[in-house]
């Protein structure tokens, strides 16, 4: 049981800092222009969508 409790903390742990670099590259992103987003596939519109979004208010 102590192997699967430790198991299931790393994979917690695990998914939170995934979920915290996808919001770090994905405000980054946003900090670029539009030409530069372009050349790398994304579209400012499909990332405001995405986490580490501004707030709407």
């Amino acid at each position: 049981m102590s192997s699967s409790l430790f198991r299931s903390a790393f994979d917690r742990v695990t998914a939170a800092r995934e979920k915290q670099a996808r919001r770090y590259v994905n405000t980054y992103l946003l900090s670029l222009d539009d030409d530069t987003l372009k050349s790398l596939g994304h579209s400012r519109s499909e990332l405001r969508k995405g986490p580490g979004a501004p707030l709407p208010f």
